[in-house]
């Protein structure tokens, strides 16, 4: 049977079913509330809170407070060269999915350049980096779970402008459980 045929011949069927319910609609649609805090957001691509991260132009999307500390979601707007050096993150696991550019990311020793639609996990407990490469900016959507880094970040992102100090860098990405590797 072709997918028109079964749509109207399922369609007929699944009406006569439900006549009688019909007439009583509270059957066929119950209204039902989000678990915990949870509640629908849109964001549109222009809107969340920019935060310059150490020349990571971070637009953070959906942040902990607002999806019961399961997920936080920003997207990078980077120049070429920008990266972050190998690190360790304790408590989150992290995926990075590229919308434009090229983003080598190295995850667990294995490097891989990334273009527009390519997608990256790194597991927490798993050494990775990332760095912007060839000659146009990055746009990429990170996101991490559970939620938590996004206050870091605005700790970063507090920092005085300039060339940063690692050892205070290290130091507050310390206090989130992220370690830097030596190279």
């Amino acid at each position: 049977m072709d997918r028109k045929n079964f749509i109207q011949t399922s369609g007929l069927g699944l009406l006569l079913a439900l006549v009688p319910g019909i007439a009583n609609s509270k059957q066929l649609v119950k209204k039902t509330k989000p678990v915990g805090n949870l509640n629908p957001k849109i964001i549109k691509d222009k809107e969340g809170e920019v935060l310059n991260v150490i020349g990571d132009m971070q637009t953070h999307k959906l942040v902990g407070a607002e999806t019961s500390n399961q997920i936080v979601e920003w997207v990078d707007d980077v120049e070429p060269g920008v990266g972050i050096p190998p690190h360790v993150h304790t408590r989150e696991d992290e995926i990075f999915r590229v919308i434009s550019g090229q983003v080598e990311i190295t995850v667990d020793g294995k490097a891989t350049v990334l273009e527009a639609g390519d997608t990256a996990f790194a597991p927490k407990n798993i050494p990775h980096s990332w760095k912007v490469v060839g000659t146009e900016k990055a746009r990429m959507i990170t996101s991490a779970f559970p939620a938590g880094i996004e206050v870091m970040f605005k700790e970063l992102a507090a920092l005085p402008p300039g060339p940063p100090d690692f050892e205070k860098v290290a130091e507050i990405c310390g206090n989130y459980g992220i370690s830097f590797l030596q190279q």
